[in-house]
């Protein structure tokens, strides 16, 4: 059940993104536009609901119930990002704005550290909702799966910080386009 949840969940968030988008920008519907994408968060609340309901009705926790608490603290720590990045594409596409920078240097290493400290957030959402489901139902045997993901959170982590010192030392090249920024 809680796998089915996470898919609908997540298909129902870009529902709500893609939505608000176009009703803003296609359909020159703003206010239509902002609520739906006010919706997107009241989808993260739904999951956790879910999950919840699940071990309190008596459940064992599996890897779903880790991934739910993954996908809400990525969902919340990167949701605004995410909406804004597909917020200046739609704005180039259908109303005319520029073509979205690629960004490259000194530019795309700032960028790379704060993907770091936004990982950084999804790592302690996840892992203070595994702690609460964990607390909450007060269960060892049924909640001991949710243990292994906070080595999995502790390695995302690693890796975001991988990455960054990576830019940090060999900067990402400018791109080759002739005339302005390329789309990236």
């Amino acid at each position: 059940m809680t796998l089915i949840a996470i898919v609908v969940c997540e298909i129902a968030f870009w529902i709500a993104i893609l939505g608000g988008l176009t009703a803003r920008y296609v359909f020159r519907r703003p206010r239509l536009g902002t609520a739906m994408l006010v919706a997107a968060p009241v989808v993260d609340a739904v999951l956790l609901v879910l999950v919840t309901i699940d071990l309190l009705g008596g459940g064992t926790a599996s890897w779903h119930h880790g991934l739910a608490a993954i996908y809400i603290g990525v969902s919340v720590a990167y949701g605004h990002r995410m909406i804004a990045w597909a917020d200046v594409r739609f704005i180039h596409r259908f109303a005319g704005g520029p073509v979205p920078e690629r960004l490259s240097g000194l530019r795309y290493t700032v960028r790379c550290w704060g993907d770091v400290a936004r990982t950084g957030l999804a790592v302690l959402i996840a892992a203070g909702i595994l702690g609460g489901l964990i607390a909450l139902v007060a269960d060892p045997e049924r909640t001991a799966e949710l243990q292994g993901t906070f080595a999995l959170l502790g390695l995302v982590l690693g890796v975001e910080v991988l990455w960054a010192i990576s830019y940090t030392l060999w900067p990402r090249k400018p791109s080759a386009a002739p005339a302005g920024p390329a789309v990236g």
